[in-house]
């Protein structure tokens, strides 16, 4: 049975007719044409579809789309302001911490939820939070090392 269902995606109030059943990410993808999060195992096992709901790193795969009513959602789509990259996409991109991007995505929105609950982790604490999305071409290194780079970066203050 079709409902609408109403939430905030990327900062734009979004009403969408849909069948409550159906996973947040074929709404994500499918009815609201936002491709950058990634169908990957369906499963919730691989990250590849992670995006923020209420700032938290969520599987969009594992989400009923009826669960969302209400809610803030942030995919990959919502990070950059025009042509300005967010700090963590930015430094994916200085560190070349992707290969063939399948995951990053995933991999970015996951980061980004981590260092919104902890904005100075260390580097086993990135490890720790990051264990659960998969990169088959085994960019872990570079990932960690830009998560870290994206943090110093966050908590800059501006000098006065």
């Amino acid at each position: 049975m079709k409902q609408t269902i109403s939430f905030k995606l990327n900062d734009q109030n979004v009403s969408v007719d849909v069948n409550g059943d159906e996973s947040l990410l074929t709404v994500i993808r499918t009815y609201l044409d936002k491709t950058g999060t990634k169908f990957g195992c369906g499963l919730g096992d691989c990250g590849a579809c992670t995006i923020l709901i209420d700032n938290e790193a969520t599987r969009s795969c594992m989400v009923i789309v009826e669960d969302i009513e209400g809610k803030e959602i942030i995919t990959i789509e919502g990070l950059a302001s025009g042509e300005i990259l967010h700090p963590i996409q930015k430094a994916f991109v200085t560190l070349d911490a992707l290969q063939c991007g399948f995951c990053t995505p995933g991999m970015i929105m996951n980061a980004l939820g981590l260092l919104i609950k902890n904005p100075t982790p260390t580097r086993d604490e990135i490890i720790y939070g990051m264990e659960e999305n998969l990169c088959r071409c085994g960019s872990y290194n570079r990932i960690i090392d830009a998560i870290q780079l994206a943090a110093k970066e966050m908590n800059q203050k501006v000098k006065i």
